[in-house]
This record gives C-alpha cells, sequence and structure tokens, in this order.
C-alpha cells in the first residue's frame, strides 16, 4: 500500500463532513525508529491542510522541537489549528499561539502534581483555549485511571475555571465559541 500524496488527501479533504486535517504529528515516544517517515508524512498533512485551507489537529509527544519546526517551515500559521492534549510548559504553550495555533488541554490539567499544565491553563489567552477529554485515555480526576468518556470534559472546563478564578459557564461558552471559530465547518457537517 502506497502513502497518501497530497493530492489524494485533498481529494478526501473535499467531503463535507471533513473539518480539519488530522490528527496528525510526530511522536518520538511509541515511534522512536522512523522519525523521518513520521516527518514526511506530516509534511505532506500539513500541505494538504493549506491546499484546502482547513486547520491541523496536531498531535505531539517526545517531538516538540520538530513538530514546532516543521510547522513553521511549512508555512502552517497560514491554517492554523489546535496542540491537541497538550502536555507541555508554557514556553513551548507561547511558540504555539506563535505561529497562530490554539492549545487544547485534556483531563491532565485536574491531576494534582501537573503543575506545568495548570501554568498553561492559567496564562493561555481565553480566546485561544479548547478543552477535550482525549477518550478513551487520560481520565480527569475523579475518575483517573478508569475509561475516559465524553462526558468527563466538564471536569477539565471545572479546572481550568477554578484555576483562573472565573466562572464555569464563561470557559464552556469560550471553549465552544473558540471550537467554531477554529472549525467553522463543523456547523455544517453536524447538521448533515
Amino acid at each position: 500500500m502506497r502513502e497518501p500524496t497530497v493530492k489524494d488527501l485533498v481529494d478526501l479533504a473535499q467531503h463535507p463532513k471533513v473539518i480539519a486535517i488530522g490528527e496528525t504529528g510526530l511522536d518520538y515516544y511509541w515511534h522512536k525508529d522512523a522519525p523521518e517517515w513520521q516527518r514526511e508524512r506530516f509534511r505532506t498533512h500539513i500541505r494538504a491542510a493549506i491546499e484546502v485551507d482547513k486547520p491541523l489537529v496536531i498531535h505531539n509527544r517526545d517531538a516538540t522541537t520538530d513538530t514546532l519546526r516543521l510547522l513553521s517551515e511549512e508555512g502552517a500559521g497560514e491554517v492554523g489549528g489546535v496542540m491537541h492534549c497538550f502536555t507541555e510548559t508554557w514556553d513551548v504553550a507561547e511558540a504555539v499561539l506563535a505561529q497562530g495555533f490554539h492549545i487544547s488541554l485534556s483531563g491532565i490539567v485536574t491531576f494534582k502534581n501537573a503543575l506545568s499544565i495548570k501554568d498553561v491553563a492559567r496564562r493561555v489567552p481565553l480566546d485561544r483555549l479548547l478543552i477535550e477529554t482525549d477518550s478513551p485515555y487520560l481520565a480527569p480526576m475523579p475518575y483517573r485511571g478508569k475509561t475516559n468518556q465524553p462526558g468527563y470534559v466538564k471536569y477539565v472546563a471545572e479546572e481550568i475555571a477554578h484555576l483562573r478564578n472565573i466562572s464555569f459557564e464563561e470557559v464552556a461558552k469560550a471553549t465552544t465559541d473558540n471550537f467554531f471559530r477554529l472549525f467553522p465547518h463543523a456547523r455544517t457537517s453536524i447538521s448533515q
């Protein structure tokens, strides 16, 4: 089986239910043996996203330097996107935001010792923040260690509200608005 080309991905991304390209990115934790292959696939996905003008959903694990470099080299800020399940420091968050991307926080933000993620939750501009569960993984407190569920996203929002000293409703509204602003095709995709 051959690897998909930019044209292949562009053709697939024309479907009205496709709202983004991804999850795509680099994972040097699970896939240490093929970094060059991963980087080439990632470049292909970025180029397709730019061609169809759809945002990217970025996966980054133990590959921050290469991820940020490739996003910059390929001009991915043109379409933007989200760094999903963000697990890095505020310095990395600033670099992600500078490239025009959003930050998405998961149940990790509820973990007692996730101090750097809590710091990011306090500091990321509210209009660039998304929340997620990353189900079935990373269940928030009080369900840590169990299978995660989409409904648990409320615990992520509650923790962010607590950390920022704002209301749950403000976090929920902002992150929902951010989602639809970042993924404008989602409204029509949901209704189809």
